[in-house]
Protein backbone atom coordinates (compact mmCIF):
# COMPACT_ATOMS: atom_id res chain seq x y z
CA UNK A 1 0.00 0.00 0.00
CA UNK A 2 0.80 3.47 -0.71
CA UNK A 3 2.23 5.93 1.79
CA UNK A 4 -1.17 7.78 3.17
CA UNK A 5 -0.67 11.67 3.54
CA UNK A 6 -2.94 14.60 3.83
CA UNK A 7 -5.61 14.51 0.65
CA UNK A 8 -3.95 16.96 -2.75
CA UNK A 9 -6.29 19.55 -3.76
CA UNK A 10 -6.50 17.66 -6.10
CA UNK A 11 -7.95 14.90 -4.38
CA UNK A 12 -10.62 17.32 -2.37
CA UNK A 13 -11.82 18.26 -5.96
CA UNK A 14 -12.84 14.74 -6.71
CA UNK A 15 -14.70 14.77 -3.17
CA UNK A 16 -16.53 18.23 -4.12
CA UNK A 17 -17.31 16.47 -7.59
CA UNK A 18 -18.59 13.47 -5.63
CA UNK A 19 -20.90 15.15 -3.36
CA UNK A 20 -22.50 17.28 -6.80
CA UNK A 21 -22.66 13.55 -8.04
CA UNK A 22 -24.87 13.00 -5.11
CA UNK A 23 -26.67 16.18 -5.01
CA UNK A 24 -27.92 15.80 -8.43
CA UNK A 25 -29.01 12.04 -7.88
CA UNK A 26 -31.74 13.24 -5.36
CA UNK A 27 -31.41 9.43 -3.61
CA UNK A 28 -29.20 6.41 -3.86
CA UNK A 29 -29.21 2.84 -2.64
CA UNK A 30 -25.39 1.83 -2.40
CA UNK A 31 -24.61 -1.46 -3.47
CA UNK A 32 -22.46 -2.00 0.45
CA UNK A 33 -20.38 -4.58 1.02
CA UNK A 34 -18.03 -3.05 3.84
CA UNK A 35 -15.10 -2.82 1.86
CA UNK A 36 -12.81 0.62 1.11
CA UNK A 37 -14.67 1.85 -1.81
CA UNK A 38 -18.20 1.27 -1.00
CA UNK A 39 -17.60 2.71 2.39
CA UNK A 40 -16.30 5.40 1.23
CA UNK A 41 -19.01 6.34 -1.18
CA UNK A 42 -21.81 5.32 1.27
CA UNK A 43 -20.39 7.94 3.57
CA UNK A 44 -20.03 10.95 1.02
CA UNK A 45 -23.43 9.52 -0.17
CA UNK A 46 -25.06 9.71 3.51
CA UNK A 47 -23.63 13.17 4.06
CA UNK A 48 -25.17 14.66 1.39
CA UNK A 49 -28.36 12.67 1.27
CA UNK A 50 -29.05 11.94 4.16
CA UNK A 51 -32.11 9.71 4.79
CA UNK A 52 -32.33 9.38 1.21
CA UNK A 53 -29.35 7.52 0.98
CA UNK A 54 -29.96 4.01 1.85
CA UNK A 55 -27.21 0.95 2.21
CA UNK A 56 -28.18 -2.91 0.72
CA UNK A 57 -25.23 -5.95 1.33
CA UNK A 58 -25.76 -9.00 -0.10
CA UNK A 59 -25.20 -12.25 2.54
CA UNK A 60 -24.62 -14.91 0.81
CA UNK A 61 -21.70 -18.17 1.28
CA UNK A 62 -19.65 -16.09 -0.77
CA UNK A 63 -19.47 -13.09 1.61
CA UNK A 64 -17.25 -13.78 4.95
CA UNK A 65 -19.58 -13.14 8.20
CA UNK A 66 -17.00 -10.81 9.10
CA UNK A 67 -17.58 -8.61 6.34
CA UNK A 68 -21.34 -8.75 7.02
CA UNK A 69 -20.59 -7.63 10.79
CA UNK A 70 -18.73 -4.95 9.63
CA UNK A 71 -21.34 -3.90 7.43
CA UNK A 72 -23.97 -3.86 10.18
CA UNK A 73 -21.84 -1.81 12.44
CA UNK A 74 -21.38 0.61 10.06
CA UNK A 75 -24.42 1.71 9.69
CA UNK A 76 -25.68 1.21 12.64
CA UNK A 77 -22.60 3.91 13.92
CA UNK A 78 -23.52 6.33 11.07
CA UNK A 79 -27.40 5.69 11.26
CA UNK A 80 -27.73 4.69 7.61
CA UNK A 81 -30.82 2.70 6.83
CA UNK A 82 -29.71 -1.01 6.09
CA UNK A 83 -31.01 -3.48 4.27
CA UNK A 84 -29.50 -7.01 3.54
CA UNK A 85 -31.07 -9.35 0.53
CA UNK A 86 -30.22 -13.13 0.29
CA UNK A 87 -28.34 -13.61 -2.56
CA UNK A 88 -27.11 -17.03 -3.14
CA UNK A 89 -25.31 -17.50 -5.80
CA UNK A 90 -25.13 -21.00 -6.31
CA UNK A 91 -28.71 -20.88 -7.07
CA UNK A 92 -27.79 -19.24 -10.39
CA UNK A 93 -28.06 -20.98 -12.99
CA UNK A 94 -24.45 -22.03 -14.38
CA UNK A 95 -22.53 -20.03 -11.38
CA UNK A 96 -21.48 -22.92 -9.52
CA UNK A 97 -19.85 -24.34 -12.74
CA UNK A 98 -17.84 -20.92 -12.83
CA UNK A 99 -17.30 -19.82 -16.33
CA UNK A 100 -15.50 -16.89 -16.74
CA UNK A 101 -18.61 -14.60 -17.05
CA UNK A 102 -19.80 -15.88 -13.66
CA UNK A 103 -18.96 -12.13 -11.86
CA UNK A 104 -21.58 -11.24 -14.86
CA UNK A 105 -23.95 -13.48 -13.71
CA UNK A 106 -23.68 -12.73 -9.85
CA UNK A 107 -23.89 -9.08 -9.78
CA UNK A 108 -26.86 -9.11 -12.53
CA UNK A 109 -28.67 -11.21 -10.28
CA UNK A 110 -27.95 -8.99 -7.11
CA UNK A 111 -28.25 -5.46 -8.69
CA UNK A 112 -31.86 -6.90 -9.62
CA UNK A 113 -32.62 -7.58 -6.15
CA UNK A 114 -31.10 -4.14 -4.91
CA UNK A 115 -33.03 -2.27 -8.06
CA UNK A 116 -36.39 -3.72 -6.26
CA UNK A 117 -35.07 -2.56 -2.63
CA UNK A 118 -34.53 0.93 -3.98
CA UNK A 119 -38.12 0.85 -5.68
CA UNK A 120 -39.92 -0.56 -2.85
CA UNK A 121 -37.93 2.74 -0.65
CA UNK A 122 -39.00 4.93 -3.05
CA UNK A 123 -34.93 5.46 -3.93
CA UNK A 124 -34.30 7.08 -7.51
CA UNK A 125 -30.52 5.35 -8.43
CA UNK A 126 -28.56 2.25 -7.28
CA UNK A 127 -24.82 3.23 -6.84
CA UNK A 128 -21.89 0.55 -7.18
CA UNK A 129 -18.29 1.08 -5.62
CA UNK A 130 -15.98 0.40 -8.90
CA UNK A 131 -12.85 3.06 -9.05
CA UNK A 132 -10.29 3.88 -12.37
CA UNK A 133 -7.81 1.15 -11.09
CA UNK A 134 -10.79 -1.78 -11.83
CA UNK A 135 -10.67 -1.07 -15.54
CA UNK A 136 -7.70 -2.40 -15.78
CA UNK A 137 -8.80 -6.10 -15.09
CA UNK A 138 -10.85 -8.20 -16.56
CA UNK A 139 -14.65 -7.32 -14.84
CA UNK A 140 -17.50 -8.73 -16.63
CA UNK A 141 -19.60 -8.03 -13.77
CA UNK A 142 -19.59 -4.19 -14.89
CA UNK A 143 -21.26 -5.71 -18.03
CA UNK A 144 -24.16 -5.99 -15.33
CA UNK A 145 -23.71 -2.64 -14.01
CA UNK A 146 -24.33 -0.66 -17.35
CA UNK A 147 -26.59 -3.21 -18.56
CA UNK A 148 -29.20 -2.43 -15.20
CA UNK A 149 -28.28 1.32 -15.47
CA UNK A 150 -26.21 0.82 -12.09
CA UNK A 151 -24.33 4.37 -11.51
CA UNK A 152 -20.39 4.11 -10.78
CA UNK A 153 -20.16 7.24 -8.69
CA UNK A 154 -16.48 7.10 -8.19
CA UNK A 155 -15.47 5.93 -11.86
CA UNK A 156 -17.72 8.42 -13.13
CA UNK A 157 -15.62 11.34 -10.89
CA UNK A 158 -12.26 9.95 -11.71
CA UNK A 159 -11.78 8.20 -8.03
CA UNK A 160 -8.32 5.78 -8.06
CA UNK A 161 -7.95 3.26 -4.98
CA UNK A 162 -5.14 5.44 -3.85
CA UNK A 163 -7.57 8.66 -3.78
CA UNK A 164 -10.37 6.59 -2.03
CA UNK A 165 -7.87 5.64 0.89
CA UNK A 166 -6.41 9.16 1.38
CA UNK A 167 -10.08 10.69 1.53
CA UNK A 168 -11.26 7.76 4.02
CA UNK A 169 -8.68 8.41 6.17
CA UNK A 170 -9.42 12.24 6.39
CA UNK A 171 -12.94 11.30 7.17
CA UNK A 172 -11.70 8.68 10.10
CA UNK A 173 -13.37 6.17 8.19
CA UNK A 174 -11.98 2.85 9.81
CA UNK A 175 -11.39 1.08 6.26
CA UNK A 176 -8.89 3.34 5.05
CA UNK A 177 -6.10 0.74 5.64
CA UNK A 178 -8.47 -1.97 4.82
CA UNK A 179 -6.85 -4.77 2.78
CA UNK A 180 -8.78 -4.99 -0.71
CA UNK A 181 -10.99 -7.37 -0.79
CA UNK A 182 -12.96 -9.79 -3.34
CA UNK A 183 -16.19 -12.28 -3.24
CA UNK A 184 -14.69 -15.82 -2.05
CA UNK A 185 -15.80 -16.94 -5.70
CA UNK A 186 -13.09 -15.23 -6.64
CA UNK A 187 -10.08 -17.78 -5.77
CA UNK A 188 -11.57 -20.26 -7.93
CA UNK A 189 -9.92 -21.72 -11.40
CA UNK A 190 -12.09 -20.91 -14.14
CA UNK A 191 -14.31 -24.39 -14.72
CA UNK A 192 -13.34 -25.62 -11.65
CA UNK A 193 -17.37 -25.98 -9.83
CA UNK A 194 -17.43 -24.03 -6.73
CA UNK A 195 -19.49 -25.66 -3.41
CA UNK A 196 -20.37 -23.96 -0.25
CA UNK A 197 -17.67 -26.77 1.70
CA UNK A 198 -14.70 -25.00 -0.65
CA UNK A 199 -15.86 -21.69 -0.25
CA UNK A 200 -15.65 -22.41 3.40
CA UNK A 201 -12.37 -23.90 3.19
CA UNK A 202 -11.37 -20.75 1.64
CA UNK A 203 -12.78 -18.53 4.04
CA UNK A 204 -11.57 -20.44 7.14
CA UNK A 205 -8.13 -20.18 5.56
CA UNK A 206 -7.57 -16.24 4.65
CA UNK A 207 -9.26 -15.43 8.47
CA UNK A 208 -6.56 -17.12 9.89
CA UNK A 209 -4.00 -15.17 8.04
CA UNK A 210 -5.88 -12.35 9.08
CA UNK A 211 -5.64 -13.65 12.27
CA UNK A 212 -2.28 -13.99 12.32
CA UNK A 213 -1.54 -10.68 11.32
CA UNK A 214 -1.03 -10.67 7.35
CA UNK A 215 -2.67 -7.51 5.76
CA UNK A 216 -3.23 -8.36 2.10
CA UNK A 217 -4.13 -11.84 1.64
CA UNK A 218 -6.00 -14.15 -1.14
CA UNK A 219 -5.66 -18.14 -0.55
CA UNK A 220 -6.58 -19.35 -3.91
CA UNK A 221 -7.60 -22.96 -4.39
CA UNK A 222 -6.80 -25.64 -6.85
CA UNK A 223 -9.05 -28.78 -6.85
CA UNK A 224 -7.20 -29.53 -3.42
CA UNK A 225 -4.59 -27.29 -3.22
CA UNK A 226 -4.57 -24.05 -1.40
CA UNK A 227 -1.74 -21.07 -3.21
CA UNK A 228 -1.34 -18.58 -0.49
CA UNK A 229 -0.94 -14.95 -1.80
CA UNK A 230 0.74 -12.18 0.36
CA UNK A 231 2.21 -9.09 0.35
CA UNK A 232 6.47 -10.25 -0.79
CA UNK A 233 7.53 -8.08 2.42
CA UNK A 234 5.78 -10.13 4.30
CA UNK A 235 6.95 -14.03 3.09
CA UNK A 236 10.01 -14.06 6.10
CA UNK A 237 6.81 -13.97 8.56
CA UNK A 238 5.09 -16.60 6.89
CA UNK A 239 8.12 -18.82 6.47
CA UNK A 240 9.12 -19.16 10.18
CA UNK A 241 9.08 -22.17 11.52
CA UNK A 242 6.14 -21.66 14.12
CA UNK A 243 3.68 -19.70 11.67
CA UNK A 244 4.77 -22.14 8.37
CA UNK A 245 3.95 -25.26 10.67
CA UNK A 246 0.83 -23.91 12.24
CA UNK A 247 -0.76 -22.92 8.57
CA UNK A 248 -0.13 -26.22 7.06
CA UNK A 249 -1.18 -28.10 9.72
CA UNK A 250 -4.68 -26.05 9.97
CA UNK A 251 -5.18 -25.44 6.51
CA UNK A 252 -5.01 -29.40 6.28
CA UNK A 253 -7.40 -29.67 8.80
CA UNK A 254 -9.75 -27.45 6.59
CA UNK A 255 -9.14 -29.93 3.63
CA UNK A 256 -6.84 -28.46 1.71
CA UNK A 257 -4.50 -31.99 0.24
CA UNK A 258 -1.38 -29.24 0.01
CA UNK A 259 -0.65 -26.08 1.26
CA UNK A 260 1.84 -23.53 -0.89
CA UNK A 261 2.99 -19.93 -1.06
CA UNK A 262 2.69 -18.10 -4.76
CA UNK A 263 6.48 -16.16 -5.05
CA UNK A 264 4.60 -13.80 -6.90
CA UNK A 265 3.08 -12.59 -3.94
CA UNK A 266 -0.54 -11.14 -4.07
CA UNK A 267 -2.04 -8.95 -6.77
CA UNK A 268 -5.21 -8.25 -8.14
CA UNK A 269 -7.46 -10.70 -10.21
CA UNK A 270 -4.58 -13.47 -10.69
CA UNK A 271 -6.76 -16.28 -11.78
CA UNK A 272 -7.76 -14.13 -14.99
CA UNK A 273 -4.26 -14.16 -16.01
CA UNK A 274 -5.12 -17.72 -17.26
CA UNK A 275 -7.46 -15.87 -18.93
CA UNK A 276 -4.46 -14.31 -21.61
CA UNK A 277 -3.08 -17.63 -22.36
Amino acid sequence: MDKITAPTPEQLKKQEALKQYFEKLGSVAVAFSSGVDSTYLLKVAHDVLGERAIAVTASSCSFPKRELGEAEAFCRKENIRHFITESEELEIEGFAQNPKNRCYLCKHELFEKILKIAEEQNIAYVAEGSNLDDNGDYRPGLKAVAELGIKSPLRDCGFTKQDIRVLSKALNLPTWEKQSFACLSSRFVYGETISEEKLAMVDKAEQLLLDMGFHQVRVRIHGMMARIEIEPEEFSKLMEKENRERIAKTFREYGFTYVTLDLCGYRMGSMNETLEK
